[in-house]
């Protein structure tokens, strides 16, 4: 009788350990704190087909950023996430000042950053700051789809960038519909962790906005997605 206690006992600390080192390695406890991912790229067409070739999805209109000189197209990830491709909108004049995300250095498409939920913006920005993590301020944002509907959000400046951008902005979409229920569909998001050569200070700062991100030491900074979709399991990396 002891002996089948103990070995039932070993079955279930094995398994918890499979479990923990399954969301490690695959970021499987951030994925419900995951909004968007960001895909930035020089020219949105050839964004979207470099998305399709990989992922093996055609990612629908998002619609355009106005003032800010970009537009972007969207891949559902799931439920409440999905992927932005964002490039330059050349229906719109040049901004005065650069594209966000470097986009106008940009030789070729690349997957730049994460987008985090979050709620009560203001006082997670100020939490941010008393713990020495520079969180853009809180400003408003808003776009206007194909079919005419606006969406409006507010967000931390995304402008701010923290850890090579593998600390993410945070976004509130308040009563606006989701972009994901639009985006095009056909794949799911199932993993997502980082590489940075100084990955211990990268994680406590994670870990103080309350994001369970993997972060492990690497040569250099690097954002991993892994999707699924028509084309099997695919990675994307910065």
């Amino acid at each position: 009788m002891l002996k089948r206690v103990l070995s039932s006992l070993a079955l279930a600390a094995l398994a918890a350990l499979s479990l923990s080192a399954a969301q490690s390695t695959g970021g499987g406890g951030i994925l419900p704190r995951v909004d968007h991912l960001v895909y930035a790229t020089p020219d949105l067409q050839a964004g979207i087909d470099a998305i399709e070739k990989i992922v093996g999805v055609r990612a629908t209109p998002g619609g355009q950023h106005p003032g800010l000189g970009t537009r972007n197209a969207l891949v559902g990830l799931g439920a409440a996430t999905y992927l932005e491709i964002i490039g330059p909108d050349p229906e719109q004049p040049k901004p005065s000042g650069p594209r966000r995300f470097g986009i106008d250095e940009l030789r070729s498409p690349r997957l730049l950053t994460w987008v985090a939920k979050g709620t009560d913006l203001e006082s997670l920005f100020a939490r941010a700051r008393q713990n020495g993590i520079p969180l853009g301020a809180v400003i408003p944002g808003s776009r206007r789809r194909p079919d005419g509907v606006v969406l409006s959000w507010r967000y931390t400046d995304p402008n701010a960038v923290i850890a090579d951008r593998l600390v993410p902005y945070f976004i509130d979409w308040g009563n606006s519909p989701h972009p994901a229920a639009t985006a095009a569909k056909g794949a799911t998001l199932v993993g997502l962790r980082a590489e940075h050569p100084d990955a211990g200070p990268v994680g406590k700062m994670l870990t103080q906005l309350g994001l369970d991100l993997p972060v492990t030491a690497g040569p250099k900074a690097s954002l991993v997605a892994t999707i699924a979709g028509p084309k099997g399991r695919v990675e994307l990396r910065n």
